[in-house]
This record gives structure tokens, sequence and C-alpha cells, in this order.
């Protein structure tokens, strides 16, 4: 209690909102983000609403109505108060593709993902609509120019921060100021990662922004006025530098291996074929495929009395599984397939769990990973199994392991180690093996050690909850000290020689947090990096009986940090507690306990959005993140 009395003490006096005029005209308000006033006489057009406190106070600056809310994209942040707004009076706009996202935001929260669902990465949305519909009166077009009461403004497709993102440029009294929403923060900064990270590694929201920020630096802009942070000052300037760190930081967001051609590689030299349709050897016990089938999971090391391990096995069709199976036991000894070891979380590792178990396969894996094997909805991860489409949704897990563990099978010892990288849930096994030490390591790097040019990594994607120090960084390490012989990546991938691969992946690794830590504004990146820092367990709830979830806070400061997390939930539903108050220690994270209950004659059908607000040390940060919860399902399949 002193403890916490102390820290509380220490916390900045935080004074009453108020406005500031930040230009002729054009004041400031400031909540869950920038609010931008523009003035004429008792009339007002506002740039974004925030959590509407800021039509509580309009009088103070004499404003009597607002004719306008232009919005610069679809976060709720920006546009969570709307429900306070007279749209008798009020007429909202914003871009067609940000219209979409706006009027149909529960068709962005499925309860059954798949890979190709729309503002996806793989099944994980990144897109952060309000929890209910938000009618868009006016569609604007980028260039399109209007008037009001003085002020010429122009609008300006600028995508990135958001898909259909969009910025206002206005001439006021000769100078060129604009409103930008997410695309810069002040100091030629990201406003934050998530919002940009829109595929799977291949930089399509990040060279989106990076043109969006080339259009911008063109047009003369002195001042910005961004939806989050300071003002931003010699704005040209920055947009400028912005785009050079924008253009040094991409080489090292992309993959380290030239990832286009790793299906087009012949057989690897260090390989043997088989007789077995598709099967090349390794050593004489492991076996993996062969260039025919690149890209697909399955490699199985045959021990001397024909029982065998799978490492991963997806991807591929069940006919061609019994096909190599009949021609490994003709031709390579092999009489059972004992267990099936599973990487990490991404069920594009074990699409024939149906077709092994058929065959009396064990299905093995740690025990960070095995809920997300077996309850996959239950997460907003991308790459889940439920996602492939494969005709089932969840796979049992019959051994499960723990990171240390040494597995005595058939006169070899199988070390179990946790080994993040490109997903927090992943391990590593190895094992000494015809006089050489094996590890396979999932989907943690890829390549050609031979190539100087590559480090190896795989994509960084932050909704894999794979923070670099914690994942990339830790493999790298790991790698370092294990000093294996040969690498046995998933999908197909042998890496012989690996150790100066090792030490270009550690170095690069190093050089990817300093980048991310120069481009995000909060001294504790991880904050504008993870998109989960306030998350919850399940992510998708069934409300159809009470049902418990589990909110989990993160504090990635070296000090106490307060919190207070408000969830706003749809009519019919009730929380016990629907407010959490309260503080986690430095460097640590805390879960707590919510029920929740449902009247299923208030709820709707189908999917509701529970947005989570939140405000950290006094930092109102609105409803950045959400989960879903559902009594019973829709009956248009589209809406799941």
């Amino acid at each position: 209690m002193k403890c916490l009395l102390v820290f509380l003490l220490s916390l900045p006096c935080l004074a009453l909102a108020s406005f500031e005029e930040v230009a002729p005209g054009i004041h400031r308000w400031q909540d869950t983000c920038n609010v931008h006033v523009l003035k004429h006489e008792d009339a007002a057009v506002l740039i974004n609403l925030g959590d509407g406190s800021v039509l509580e106070h309009l009088g103070e600056i004499g404003v009597k109505h607002v004719e306008r809310v232009l919005l610069t994209d679809h976060h709720r942040e920006l546009c969570q108060g709307e429900t306070k707004l007279d749209r008798a009076v009020t007429k909202v706009a914003a871009s067609e593709i940000e219209k979409e996202i706006l009027e149909n935001p529960l068709s962005f929260r499925k309860w059954h993902p798949r890979l190709g669902d729309k503002h996806s990465v793989h099944g994980a949305s990144y897109v952060r609509p309000p929890s209910a519909p938000l009618k868009i009166d006016c569609v604007l077009a980028d260039g399109e120019v209007f008037a009001w009461n003085g002020f010429d403004i122009t609008c300006v497709s600028t995508p990135g921060h958001s898909p259909g993102g969009m910025s206002f440029v206005l001439k006021r009294e000769d100078r060129t100021l604009a409103f930008t929403g997410g695309v810069m923060h002040d100091g030629a900064k990201m406003t934050n990662w998530f919002d940009t990270e829109w595929d799977y590694g291949f930089a399509k929201g990040l060279d989106a922004l990076t043109a969006s920020v080339q259009k911008l630096a063109t047009l003369g802009i002195e001042t910005a006025f961004p939806s989050q942070g300071p003002v931003i000052r010699d704005a040209t300037r920055q947009f400028e530098a912005y785009e050079k760190k924008l253009a040094d930081f991409r080489p090292d967001y992309i993959r380290g291996y030239p990832v286009n051609n790793l299906s087009k590689r012949g057989p690897h030299p260090a390989t043997k074929p088989t007789k077995a349709n598709y099967i090349v050897q390794v050593t004489p016990h492991l076996y993996m495929f062969g260039p025919e089938m690149a890209g697909k999971n399955f490699a199985i090391l045959i021990a001397d009395s024909g029982h065998a391990l799978l490492l991963d096995c997806g991807l591929f069709p069940k006919l061609v599984l019994e096909r190599i199976i009949s021609d490994m036991k003709e031709h390579l000894g092999l009489k059972q397939i004992d267990a099936c070891w599973i990487s990490h979380s991404h069920g594009d590792h074990f699409t024939l769990f149906p077709a092994l178990q058929d065959h009396g396969v064990k299905f093995w894996t740690m025990d960070t990973i095995a809920d997300k094997c077996e309850n996959p909805r239950f997460y907003d991860y991308p790459a889940m199994i439920g996602a492939y489409n494969a005709g089932f949704e969840k796979a049992k897990i019959d051994r499960v392991l723990k990171a240390g563990d040494v597995i005595e099978w058939e006169g070899y010892q199988l070390h179990i180690d946790w080994m993040p990288g490109q997903t927090e849930f992943g391990n590593a096994l190895w094992l000494e093996l015809d006089g050489k030490k094996v590890v396979f390591t999932g989907d943690n790097l890829f390549g050609d050690p031979s190539d100087p040019a590559q480090n190896g990594h795989e994509c960084v994607n932050a909704r894999n909850s794979a923070i670099i120090e914690e994942g990339y960084l830790v493999a790298a390490k790991y790698l370092q000290k294990l000093q294996p012989d040969i690498i046995m990546g998933a999908h197909g991938v042998l890496m012989t020689e690996p150790k100066d691969f090792i030490e270009r992946y550690h170095d690069w690794a190093l050089r990817a947090i300093g980048k991310y830590k120069d481009l995000l504004p909060d001294k504790d990146y991880e904050y504008g990096y993870d998109p989960y820092w306030v998350s919850a367990y399940p992510y998708r709830v069934d409300v159809a009986n009470e049902a418990d979830v589990s909110i989990t806070v993160r504090n990635f400061r070296d000090t106490l940090q307060q919190h207070r997390v408000v969830l706003q939930l749809p009519p019919g539903v009730k929380a016990e507690p629907a407010l959490l108050e309260g503080t986690v220690g430095p460097k640590s994270r805390q879960s707590f306990k919510v029920k929740l209950t449902a009247d299923p004659a208030l709820l709707p059908a189908g999917v509701q959005m529970v947005p989570m607000d939140i405000t950290l040390n006094g930092k109102r940060y609105g409803q950045l993140f959400d989960f879903i919860i559902q009594a019973k399902e829709a009956a248009n399949p589209a809406t799941k």
C-alpha cells in the first residue's frame, strides 16, 4: 500500500482539458485523440471526434453547432464518441474505404476466421472499427476541394496508417496546413506499428504509408496537425526525414531471404534422392521433401527399428501422404510413425492431423503451443488451424511437453526447448543424429547460409505475439549457444554449415530492434508495436451461458504502471467487474477475471464487439483493443 501511495503521488497532476488555439481559427481539444475545431462565428467543422467530450465544451469558444465531422480514418479512438452527435445537424464524412469499415464494423470480426478475410493478416483483423455501425453521410474523394466559411479544404488520400486514410490540406493566411491523421507523429515517427501491418511480411501497409508520406512532402506543408501527439512544426522537413527513415527500415522489415525463390530452388547438395516419391535423404536416418514439394511441411526421422517421428506435416493432400507412407514402408524401412511433433502454433504445420490420426500417429508439442492447437478460436492470432479450412477446427495434443524436456525415443535423446521468433509460441527439437547436431526450428529462419546477403529471418509480424527482444533475438542467442551442424527449417528448408548465418541473424535482430525504437514515439516502443498489451482470453467468448474472460494488462516500463480499463459492453450484456483499475509491476503482466452474463432476448444473434477503453498512468488511449462475444451464430454465413 505504501509503494502504491508513493507511485500515485509521483504521477504528474493532470490539468483539466481545455482548448488550445493552434492556428488562427483552429482549436485543438485532446482526449482519446487530437480533435481539431475549425471555427467560424458560432459554427464548427471537427477533424475527428475522439470520445465526444469536445461537444460538451464547444460553448467555451463560442461554438453552438457542429456542421461536419471529417474523419481521417476509422480507428475507434478517433470516433468513439459518435453517439453524442446530433446527427440531424451534424454530417460525418470519410473516404470510401473507411466508410465500408465504419458502416459494417462487425463484418471485420469473424467467429470463424479464414486466411483470406478482408483487411486481415491470415485471419487476424488489422482494422479497429467502432463496435456499432457509424453512418457516413458524405464520401470524400482524393483531390476533392470544398469550401467552408473561408476555409478551402483539399482531401488528400493518404493510406498506410489505415486502408483508406485521408488528410485534409488547407490554406490559411498564406500558410499551408494539414490535418494528417496517423500518417506521422511529431519527430518524424510512426503513430504506431500495428495499424500499418497489413500482410505477412510483404510490406503492403508500409509501402502505402511511404507513398503517402512522399505525397505530403511535395505539398509544401508548413504545419501538420496529427491525430495523436504534438503539433508537427516544419512539417515538410519532417516528412522528408520520415520518408528516408521508412526507406531505410524496409530492407530489415521484409524477409531476410529471397522468399519468391523458395519454391524454385533445386535439390540441396547435401541431400540424396530415394526411391520414395518426393522424399530425399539428409542423413542416414533423416528424410525430407525434395524440391518438387517445396514449401510443404514434412520431415521424418526413421530409426533402425522402423519406428518414425514426423517433424511437422501439412499443406499437401491426404493422397500424397498415403503414397509416401507406402513408399517409405517399401523402400526406407518404415514400419510405424509414432508421433508428429508440431513446431509452432500455425495451422499449416498440421493440416494432415486427421489423416495421421488414422495411422495411429500421436501429436506432441510444447505446453505454450498446445492450447493454440486445441482452442484456436480463443486467440486473435494469424494462421490458426481453423483459418485453413482444412476440414477440422482444432487438434488434440496427445503429449504436452515442457521447455527443457529430454525424451528418450528409439535410442535417441530428443531435446525440447522454447524457441520463439516468427511467433512467441514455438519450440525447437534437437538431437545428435548420424554424427551431427541437428535442430528443427519451424519457421524461425529460412535461407541459404552460403549467401552472405541473407540473414534468414522469417517475416516480422506483431500479431504473432512477436516482440523481437522476446522472439527473434532469443532464437538467435539460442542458436549461438547450441551451435548446430544442421538447421532443419520447416517448409522444406535445409540449412547446413550455419555458423556465420546465425551471426547475421543475431545482428539483424539487434538492428531491427534499434529501428523500431527509432521509429516509434514512446521510449518503451512496445506500446506502439504490440497489438496485445491489453488482451482478452478467450478472444471469442461464447455467452450463451455465463462465461469467464481474463483481461491481461502488460507493463513494458521499468516502473510501476497504473491502469484503468473500461469494457464497452453491447446491450443485453453485463460484466462483473466492467471496470478494471489497479497497478502492474515493472516489466510484468497481470490478468483479471471478468464474469459475463447475457440476456439472449436483448443480444442480437451473431458476433458483437467489446472494445476496451484504456487509460495508463493518466494518459487516455481510448478503445484501442477489443474482444468479441456471441450467444447464437448469425444465420448469414457472411457475418461469421
